[in-house]
C-alpha cells in the first residue's frame, strides 16, 4: 500500500468497446469510498467505432487537476498494445506500466496501409523499470465472459491501489447487474491474484 497524502496520477488507455470508461469509474468510487479525493477526465471520440479512448484518474487528499501532463503518470493501464506507445511520453522512467497483450488492428493496418508494430513489449521494457503484461481477455474467458476484461484489468491495479479489498468487491456488485456480478467478481479475482507474464 502506498501514502494516501501524496497525489497519484493513472491513466487509462485503449480502443473504444473495451470498457475503459465503466473501469475508470470503478476505480474512482473504489478510491473515494477510501476516503481520497479523485479527479477524472475521458476523451472517448469516435469510441463506438473502435476509436481511442482514454481516461485519467488522479487521487490523493486533495486534488486540484483532472489531467495528468506530460512526465507525471504514475501507473499506465494500457488495454490494448498498441495504444500504450501513444502515451509513453505521460510517464517517467519510474512509472509501472499494465499492458494487456492484445491486438486490435487499426483500420489503416486492416485496408494494408501500414502493419502493426511488432516488439512494442520490448520498446516498454526499455522505457520503464516496472512493467506487468497481462491476457486479461484470456483471464476474462476462465472467468466466463470476455467482456469482463476490464474488470481484469481493474483487479490487477488494484494490488497497487490504497484500496481495501472489500471495498473493490462492494464497488462491482453496485456497477453490475445481479445476472453479471458473479462473473465480474471472479474476473476481479483473477485479475488480483494473476502474475504478469
Amino acid at each position: 500500500m502506498e501514502r494516501k497524502d501524496k497525489v497519484r496520477r493513472l491513466l487509462l488507455a485503449g480502443v473504444g468497446g473495451q470498457g475503459i470508461l465503466k473501469a475508470s469509474d470503478m476505480i474512482c468510487t473504489a478510491l473515494m469510498y477510501e476516503g481520497l479525493d479523485v479527479k477524472k477526465s475521458e476523451v472517448h471520440g469516435m469510441a463506438q467505432r473502435g476509436g481511442s479512448v482514454t481516461s485519467h484518474v488522479l487521487y490523493g487528499s486533495k486534488v486540484f487537476s483532472p489531467v495528468a501532463g506530460r512526465g507525471e503518470v504514475d501507473i499506465l493501464i494500457a488495454f490494448e498494445i498498441l495504444e500504450s506507445l501513444r502515451y509513453i511520453n505521460y510517464l517517467k522512467p519510474t512509472s509501472k506500466v499494465i499492458l494487456n497483450d492484445f491486438r486490435i488492428n487499426p483500420p489503416v493496418v486492416n485496408l494494408g496501409i501500414m502493419k502493426y508494430p511488432e516488439h512494442i513489449e520490448d520498446i516498454w521494457k526499455e522505457q520503464v523499470t516496472s512493467l506487468e503484461v497481462i491476457k486479461a481477455r484470456e483471464i476474462a474467458r476462465k472467468a466466463g465472459n470476455f467482456r469482463s476484461e476490464n474488470v481484469v484489468m481493474v483487479g490487477i491495479l488494484a494490488r497497487h491501489l490504497p484500496v481495501k479489498r472489500e471495498i473493490w468487491e462492494r464497488v462491482i456488485n453496485e456497477s453490475f447487474s445481479e445476472d453479471l456480478r458473479d462473473v465480474n467478481i471472479r474476473a476481479f479475482q483473477l485479475g488480483y491474484s494473476a502474475l504478469p507474464s
